[in-house]
């Protein structure tokens, strides 16, 4: 074993075979027998492609991805065998039988993309009941459920903000609404045909499910947590009330925590402490189900065997079948063929952590890679990863991009702040009129604590997210001065101008983060790290995509313009084509390695890759 300074290993775990080396998973049907899948393709500029039984049915040229809320999900669905799907370039819905080309069945709008659709599902009558969000030049988009019939449009349901989850049983309908100020995860209404019977503006409702005999289920956190009801007799029954989180927060469409056997019994995934499971419910009693993945999305079922895309702590994201009767797992694709040998794996390690009072949590990843091992006199820099959301979470799967600083001699801590799911409503609306506040105590602290154990080097501490984790980044080097340097990601800098700025969906969202606005403009102002750049001491790195529409390019220019100003060391990386997170093979290699030249400037150490550096500024 070969001893390098930290930062300088290495190591396998390439940004080419991150961005290259595999796709991402999503979305799971089945349909006539058949085995149904989404891939994620950076190396094909992030198209995504519908999969069966191995065999691309998305031909070139077409990109299955929808707009609706900007973040999309449920972009298709299956039924008798055709696809049914958005396609990126147009928005318009295309029906593929197959062998043959895809048809639009949706009419052009009179705007580009200004007819969206998603989260459908397909009548016995062949019509489709699906989300519409519509857009008319000069107002904010209308969203609805709408009943497309070959060129005949019936709207379902319209008049509030939004709308999800239309799921029907014979010919009843239920679904989901909700208004600003509110998220999904704040306060939502379920209704079934038409009529309000669950829900409030401070209960969250998820995912309608009916039962096989017809009885509606739902996800509720009324008692604190996710738990599953039902609707029986015009009451509202728990099917199974538990201190852990059987929903998860409602970022894109298409997601699914629970799906029937045809007895009955329910297969779910439920998470607590931010790792996922899988259980039974059977009688009102949950069996868990042993199986090795503590990330599980897109669960359905299908006769008697479940599918979901899962992943676990030393392997990638996987599209399975489970024999909930056996636990026995079948593997039907894989997000890579490539397994990374364990001697560069640095697995997951839960911590909780004191913060201002309160009880944090985190997963700390240390330094891993069988060839190397760093000065005996010397501890590793840190990264903190804050991430996005806020309100998301993250959980102890393997990440490569994680995987790709601690075998280059990092340590990395992956923080899940107050506001994060998976540890219950509580936590979840800790920010709560403190974003800017507790994230940043938390991330902080994390570090702060680390370095307290001596794990890592308290003079070589830095901090990146994307997004809101842009935001926490952004404040903490504003905020706090444990930081040496910053990765910002497409972050949010300035309150005011993001209300204005960006899209629908979250144009309320700092309602409840913050406070209202303009009332409470004084908060805007002070939690805004554009505001209070001359605080900043340490260097910091952006990157943008110039076709953000959510966190939109301004916002960076803002922060980075106010860098220059002040002559603080600091870089400016763009990206044309990306939008909100980079998709793209080429942009996901050169921002990995970007950062990675970075930090070898700033703390002094010279990086083992042949990479092409980026003018810091200042420096």
């Amino acid at each position: 074993m070969s001893v390098q300074p930290f930062g300088s290993w290495r190591s396998p775990i390439s940004a080419a075979s991150i961005a290259e080396g595999g796709v991402n998973l999503a979305g799971v049907a089945v349909d006539g027998g058949s085995v149904y899948w989404a891939e994620g393709r950076p190396a094909e500029g992030g198209r995504t492609v519908v999969v069966k039984d191995g065999v691309d049915v998305t031909p070139a040229g077409f990109n299955v991805r929808t707009q609706v809320h900007e973040y999309g999900g449920g972009a298709w669905w299956v039924h008798e065998g055709a696809v049914y799907f958005a396609n990126w370039d147009d928005q318009r819905l295309y029906k593929q039988v197959p062998g043959e080309t895809p048809v639009a069945i949706t009419p052009a709008p009179e705007i580009p993309r200004g007819m969206r659709y998603a989260d459908g599902i397909v009548r016995p009558d062949g019509s489709i009941i699906c989300v519409r969000e519509r857009h008319v030049e000069g107002r904010e988009a209308f969203n609805e459920i709408v009943r497309i019939s070959g060129s005949e449009v019936e709207v379902v349901a319209s008049g509030n903000d939004f709308y999800a989850f239309p799921r029907a049983f014979g010919e009843h309908l239920a679904w989901t609404e909700w208004t600003h100020p509110n998220l999904p995860w704040d306060g939502t209404f379920l209704h079934l045909d038409g009529e309000r019977i669950a829900g409030a503006m401070d209960e969250s409702i998820f995912q309608p499910e009916w039962s096989p005999d017809g009885v509606l289920h739902f996800v509720s956190d009324r008692s604190g947590w996710w738990n599953i009801y039902r609707y029986v007799d015009g009451r509202i029954e728990p099917v199974l009330e538990m201190d852990a989180d059987f929903g998860v927060p409602q970022w894109v469409f298409g997601q699914s925590t629970y799906a029937f056997l045809p007895g009955g019994d329910l297969v779910c995934v439920y998470t607590r402490n931010a790792t996922d499971s899988i259980g039974l419910i059977r009688d009102g009693a949950l069996q868990p189900i042993e199986q090795p993945y503590t990330s599980v999305t897109s669960l359905i079922t299908s006769g008697n065997h479940a599918y979901f895309v899962g992943a676990s702590p030393t392997e990638h994201q996987k599209v399975v079948r489970l024999d909930p009767a056996t636990g026995a797992v079948d593997v039907i694709a894989r997000a890579r063929d490539d397994a990374v040998d364990e001697g560069y794996v640095s697995r997951a390690q839960p911590i909780s952590f004191p913060s201002e009072g309160r009880t944090a949590h985190a997963f700390f990843y240390p330094p891993r890679n069988k060839d190397f091992d760093g000065p005996g006199d010397e501890r590793p820099p840190l990264i903190v990863f804050s991430h996005g959301g806020p309100t998301g979470s993250v959980g102890p799967e393997l990440n490569l991009r994680i995987q790709y600083w601690t075998s280059r001699g990092f340590a990395v801590v992956d923080v899940n702040y107050g506001g994060s799911t998976g540890y219950g409503r509580d936590y979840r609306r800790l920010l709560n009129g403190n974003w800017g506040i507790v994230d940043v105590e938390d991330c902080t602290n994390a570090a702060l604590f680390l370095a307290g154990r001596g794990e890592v080097d308290p003079e070589r501490l830095a901090i990146r997210g994307g997004s809101a984790g842009g935001f926490t980044t952004l404040a903490c080097l504003v905020f706090r001065d444990a930081f040496k340097a910053g990765a910002n990601y497409f972050g949010v800098a300035d309150f005011e101008t993001f209300v204005g700025d960006t899209h629908k969906f979250e144009s309320r969202y700092l309602d409840s983060l913050v406070g209202p606005y303009p009332e409470r403009k004084d908060l805007y102002r002070d939690r805004s790290p554009a505001n209070f750049v001359d605080r900043v001491e340490v260097p910091v790195i952006t990157f943008q995509g110039l076709e953000d529409a959510i966190v939109p390019p301004s916002q960076s220019e803002q922060i980075v313009n106010a860098l220059r100003a002040k002559k603080i060391p600091c870089a400016y990386v763009t990206y044309e084509g990306e939008q909100h997170g980079f998709r793209q093979a080429k942009n996901i290699i050169h921002s990995l390695e970007t950062e990675l030249y970075f930090y070898g400037r700033v703390f002094g150490f010279e990086p083992a890759d042949d990479i092409a550096g980026v003018e810091i500024e200042n420096l």
